[in-house]
Formats: C-alpha cells, sequence, structure tokens
C-alpha cells in the first residue's frame, strides 16, 4: 500500500451486485476518495457500474489488489466469500470493510482481527444501522436498558439466500443490543423455521444478559410489509425507533402519566456516514465505530442462535 498522498485515499469495491453497487456510488462522491476499481465476476455488470461511475473494471479481485495502488476496499460478496477475499487483502497491506456477517465462523474472524491487528489495519464490518440518525439520537439516552425488543421484518428479498434471517437480518439487532446492553448472553431461546429455503426464513429468540437486561428479537423475510423498529425500555422511560423512518419517540413517567416527547433528528443515509467513517478512519487512522471485534462478536451471537434454532 502505498502512502496516502494529501489524504486522498485510492478505494476498490469487490462485488458490485445490489449493495456493492451502493457502496462504489457513495465512493465516487466523496471527495477525498478516488475510486480506483470496481471488481465482479459477473462481467456485464461489472462493465455497467465501472462505464457509469468512470472508473476501472476488474474480473479478478487478486490481479486487482496486486497490480493496482489500492490503499482501502469494500467486499460487497456473498459470506462465504468474505475471509479468504479479506485475509488476501489485508495481507497486501490494504485496510478493509467487509459487509456483514464478517465471516462464516468465529475462528475466521479471529484470524482476520489479529492478522489486522499485528499489521495496524483498519478492519471494519458493515453493520449500517449504527450510523442510522435515530439510532445515534437516542443511543445516549441508553443508560442500563432493562428490556429491548426489536423487530425487522421484510418481504421476500431474492437474494442473501446463502444464509439464513438470523445471519441476513437479524445479526443486525444482535449488533445494536450487544452495544447497548453490554454485558454476556447467560441464557438464549430461539425458535425458527424454514418456509421459502432451505435456511431459517423466520426466527425469534429470547435472550437473557447476565446484567439482568432481557431482549426479544424477531426476524422475518416472508413478511408483507417492511418493518425495523427497536423499543428500549429503562427506568421510568421507554424509547422507541423506527429506523425505516429514522425517527424516535421517548415516553416518560410523569407523575400518574406517561408523556410522549418526539426527538428532533436530522435524516442522513446511513451507508454514506458508515462508509464516510470508514474513509475518515483509514486517513486518521481511528478505531471504527464498528470494528472487527464488534462485528465477531454479533457473529458469535448470532451462530449460538442459530444453532439453537436447528438443534430443536
Amino acid at each position: 500500500m502505498s502512502s496516502l498522498t494529501m489524504n486522498k485515499i485510492n478505494v476498490a469495491v469487490i462485488g458490485v451486485g445490489h449493495l456493492g453497487s451502493k457502496h462504489a456510488k457513495i465512493y465516487a462522491s466523496i471527495e477525498n476518495v478516488n475510486l480506483k476499481a470496481v471488481c465482479d465476476t459477473d462481467e456485464n455488470r461489472l462493465q455497467k457500474i465501472a462505464s457509469e461511475l468512470n472508473t476501472k473494471a476488474c474480473l479478478d479481485y487478486k490481479k486487482l489488489i496486486s497490480e493496482e495502488n489500492i490503499n482501502a476496499v469494500s467486499i460487497c460478496v456473498p459470506t462465504e466469500l468474505h475471509h479468504r477475499i479479506a485475509k488476501d487483502c489485508l495481507q497486501k497491506n490494504i485496510h478493509v470493510l467487509v459487509e456483514k456477517p464478517v465471516t462464516n465462523t468465529v475462528k475466521q474472524a479471529d484470524e482476520l482481527l489479529n492478522l489486522a491487528k499485528r499489521r495496524k489495519l483498519i478492519f471494519q464490518v458493515g453493520h449500517v444501522e449504527r450510523f442510522n440518525s435515530a439510532f445515534q439520537a437516542v443511543q445516549e439516552l441508553v443508560k442500563k436498558p432493562l428490556f429491548i425488543e426489536c423487530h425487522r421484518l421484510s418481504p421476500f428479498p431474492g437474494r442473501s439466500l446463502d444464509i439464513g434471517v438470523v445471519l441476513d437480518l437479524m445479526i443486525h439487532d444482535i449488533d445494536i443490543i450487544l452495544g447497548l446492553v453490554r454485558s454476556k448472553p447467560k441464557h438464549i431461546d430461539a425458535v425458527g423455521v424454514n418456509v421459502l429455503t432451505q435456511y431459517e426464513d423466520i426466527a425469534n429468540v429470547r435472550i437473557n444478559f447476565q446484567n439482568g437486561c432481557v431482549c426479544n428479537l424477531t426476524a422475518s423475510r416472508i413478511s408483507d410489509e417492511t418493518m425495523r423498529k427497536i423499543r428500549i425500555f429503562v427506568k421510568d422511560t421507554y424509547i422507541s425507533l423506527d429506523y425505516v423512518n429514522q425517527e424516535a419517540f421517548i415516553y416518560r413517567k410523569e407523575a400518574d402519566k406517561i408523556s410522549c416527547q418526539p426527538m428532533q433528528i436530522e435524516k442522513e443515509q446511513p451507508l454514506q456516514k458508515e462508509l464516510g467513517d470508514f474513509v475518515n478512519c483509514v486517513i486518521t487512522n481511528q478505531k471504527p465505530i464498528v470494528s472487527g471485534l464488534e462485528g465477531r462478536d454479533a457473529l458469535d451471537l448470532a451462530l449460538k442462535i442459530k444453532n439453537k434454532i436447528w438443534r430443536r
């Protein structure tokens, strides 16, 4: 990796499907980023994105990271490829943002974490809800949560079908609650069923944490509606947050009644903020909001939930 000239970094996107193409378009709009190349095995899709963004097209990621002067990459490929591609990039001293889930196994995640640490590289995981303006607005208000309830429902996506709904959707909420509760799980009770795929398409889990907090999470990719909501209960206060609309309401006990106060939230695009954070961390060498460690911990809990479901 070359030195960062005038704080402008050369970035590439590996995998320009539904999500990767969004990464590429955002990078192309960031002032201190040079979108050096995009990479995909689908030549038609690759050429379309490369032409649209006036950047280089590359079919082979190994050739890309060996021959091009790349400082940082976004990896937006199927989960089973995350470990191999991220490892190759880190070994070339390239900073990495990999989409969630970080890898297939905790062991793979630990290997990448150690590699990034040894080489002093940024290793970030794409848990985009951490950058939702509504969540960031309420985060500071949540002290010692007592009960958290999450609903994440979506119509059948027709993509990301190489994993079940726990690793595809619920893992967002798993990352969020781990960041809020800051305690280790004590007991997990989970159920789920596969309806349209070989993996679980709907799942529910109840987690009791060591500090006494209880969390109830539901995720479905066979719903007729889209819902991404979290309700957080702390002493004398209840916070209701809608990720989709970036809205939050605070309900407080006042004497013998409950008052409702909408929060003032400046709506911004979460993915734009996430990629901006990654670029800033690469330039300033700061720790990402969602580092490889947070990604690893979310994966660890998600796999425990998934195993509970399938053992059942």
